[in-house]
């Protein structure tokens, strides 16, 4: 016998197949203005936000960053779209001094062993910008 859930009118909304090519030209223009912005605001180094979008080439990064109406693949876009919900989190968790300043700070958190989220989340990559999502929205009480 399987569990039955209770009954809503709310049906979830559907997923974004970012493997379509119109979902991400639909996308990615808004999805680079703001990883753009939110690096600015944490006050994020060129060659550290290279790094969180995968590690890019200076010149492929400052196309972005003067063009921003590319087309981004899958990869790109999964790792803007957890920086901004860490984004989210951070402003919903903290003032927007504290929120701005987060990933630049040491934190004894187990996950972070003394470092900033941001070099974390540059060392591991998309499964460590997870675990950082995660983390924030368990605190707000988001999961």
């Amino acid at each position: 016998m399987g569990l039955d859930y209770p009954a809503t009118r709310y049906d979830p909304a559907p997923l974004v197949d970012l493997s379509e090519r119109g979902e991400r030209d639909r996308l990615s223009r808004s999805a680079l203005r703001a990883f753009f912005n939110i690096v600015d605001r944490w006050s994020v180094r060129d060659e550290d936000a290279r790094k969180l979008l995968g590690d890019i080439a200076a010149s492929t990064f400052y196309a972005y960053k003067k063009t921003p109406d590319r087309r981004l693949d899958q990869d790109k876009l999964t790792r803007i779209s957890y920086l901004i919900g860490i984004f989210k989190d951070l402003n919903i968790l903290h003032g927007e001094a504290i929120a701005d300043r987060w990933v630049s700070l040491p934190n004894r958190n187990r996950i972070f062993g003394g470092r900033t989220p941001l070099e974390y989340m540059i060392r591991g990559g998309v499964q460590s910008m997870q675990v950082v999502r995660r983390l924030l929205s368990a605190r707000r009480g988001g999961l």
